[in-house]
């Protein structure tokens, strides 16, 4: 067999047929996910689409994980990954639990995942994690990741594969960023939710992998309050 020479470059050795295979551990599932915290309150949804490509696995799959009465984690990017993680994470807060009698507290949970993914730094799990809760104190905290561990505390943060559309909104609505003559107040618990679901309407419009419909969860010191609300479908 011949080889293919290349007048530019006298060490050639590529044969005439060959090809170059390549192989990605990593998927991309998409999805998204939004964090809001109040004085007495912490918001987060995520829309439930699993898709890969333009295929979509399931219209109905919920992307929040809830770690305890006052935590949950909300993911998107690798399902595999995602799975692999919060089971990890699950088992870690049961070993907890076990040992000390008592739950996690949320700033304890953010610092254990932080840890974790810095653990596979060689090897990062491909998800876009963002936790939200109570703190000891009983108000609302947001913490956001980087894949390998680097985490930061917040009261608002979006994430996944339309982020970069959510996270400007919520920079000036609940952050007053770049705004003048500007009272800057607690945001209430149903404005924060108005904002929430007026973001995702606008990203499932120009993001194929974040459609269908977004879970929400309220965290409150009463407890835990479900919500959902349809988007788009195509």
């Amino acid at each position: 067999m011949s080889s293919v020479v290349d007048p530019f470059n006298k060490f050639s050795y590529m044969e005439s047929g060959s090809q170059r295979q390549h192989f990605s551990p990593y998927a991309d599932n998409g999805g998204s996910v939004v964090a809001i915290a109040g004085e007495d309150y912490a918001i987060i949804a995520a829309d439930t689409r699993l898709s890969s490509g333009f295929s979509i696995y399931t219209r109905e799959q919920s992307k929040l994980f809830q770690l305890s009465e006052k935590t949950i984690l909300g993911c998107s990017g690798c399902w595999c990954d995602t799975l692999t993680l919060t089971r990890v994470l699950d088992a870690r807060m049961q070993m907890y639990y076990h040992e000390h009698q008592k739950l996690m507290e949320t700033p304890a949970v953010a610092q254990m995942l932080s840890t974790m993914l810095y653990y596979k730094r060689f090897f990062p799990y491909y998800v876009s994690n963002i936790l939200a809760g109570l703190d000891g104190e009983g108000k609302g905290c947001v913490y956001s990741y980087d894949p390998i561990g680097h985490c930061e505390k917040s009261y608002f943060r979006a994430g996944g594969s339309a982020g970069a559309l959510l996270q400007p909104l919520l920079d000036n609505q609940i952050g007053f960023h770049n705004m003048e003559k500007v009272t800057v107040a607690p945001v209430p618990v149903e404005k924060a939710l108005a904002i929430l679901k007026d973001g995702f309407i606008s990203a499932a419009e120009r993001d194929i992998y974040t459609g269908d419909s977004i879970l929400i969860k309220i965290i409150t010191k009463d407890g835990i309050k479900d919500e959902s609300f349809q988007l788009r479908k195509d």
